[in-house]
């Protein structure tokens, strides 16, 4: 195309790109190299999320109550040729009614039964079916499943299919991830910086949603200084150290 270069030496030995696809098959296009968004399957949960809750709101919304009014609780007025006509009254209201030449039970009330619980079912098990075929789990939009503190372990727990998910996309995202700090590093030294090979690339995710991250480094701490775990130990955990000194050199973590 006019403008634009067909090749560009950046002086890298590796792309300065990462391709980042969701862990999710395609099962648009068959072998293809492209990923696919993981609402892609579940475009007719979304419309059933949307379809549910539009039946709730307009649940509540019809299922207000009525008051029908006399004809002799309305003021009346004159018109032009003589005839006597009421005057309405907050004409937006849809919950006055006037009920015409109509003289007993002046004010009368009706209130419909609501069916919000029934409606509120079939918007969770909407919510929950969204949930599952995007990967996330059931309870991931689920209504009932919020409002109290939960222990890591019982976040894992109740969300596995989440936590697998998760755990996927990590092992998705880990070969971009490498692959831009390569390119990072390689740009850095093509401007003239003096900087180290950085050997073996690992990715280090953190699981503070499932592990109480800082309590375990609290607890490790307190086991270094009393002698039961070495500093060699805590850096090859917590800081990804392959060989475990302070002066380890040769491997790039990425956090």
């Amino acid at each position: 195309m006019p403008g634009i270069a067909g090749d560009v030496a950046t002086g890298c030995v590796g792309p300065t790109f990462g391709i980042v696809r969701p862990a999710v098959p395609n099962t648009r296009v068959d072998f293809s190299p492209y990923g696919q968004s993981v609402f892609a399957d579940a475009v007719d949960a979304v419309q059933s999320v949307d379809l549910a809750y539009d039946a709730l709101i307009n649940e509540v919304d019809a299922g207000k109550m009525r008051v029908f009014l006399s004809d002799v609780m309305f003021d009346q007025e004159r018109t032009a040729d003589g005839r006597r006509v009421p005057i309405p009254f907050g004409k937006g209201d849809c919950t006055v009614f006037r009920k015409v030449m109509s003289t007993e039970d002046t004010i009368q009330e009706f209130a419909p039964a609501l069916r919000t619980e029934a409606q509120g079912k079939a918007f969770r098990l909407a919510l929950q079916v969204l949930g599952d075929l995007c990967g996330l789990g059931t309870n991931y939009f689920d209504l009932d499943n919020v409002g109290y503190v939960k222990m890591a372990t019982e976040v894992s727990s109740n969300n596995s299919a989440l936590m697998r998910n998760i755990r996927r996309n990590e092992n998705s995202l880990q070969g971009a991830l490498v692959d831009v700090s390569r390119a990072v590093m390689a740009c850095e030294r093509r401007m003239g910086k003096s900087l180290l090979e950085e050997g073996d690339v690992s990715v280090i995710y953190d699981d503070s949603v499932v592990q109480d991250t800082a309590s375990e480094k609290q607890q490790d701490m307190a086991e270094v200084a009393a002698g039961l775990m070495t500093r060699e130990e805590y850096r090859a955990r917590w800081y990804g150290d392959a060989a475990g000194g302070s002066d380890a050199a040769g491997a790039l973590q990425v956090w």
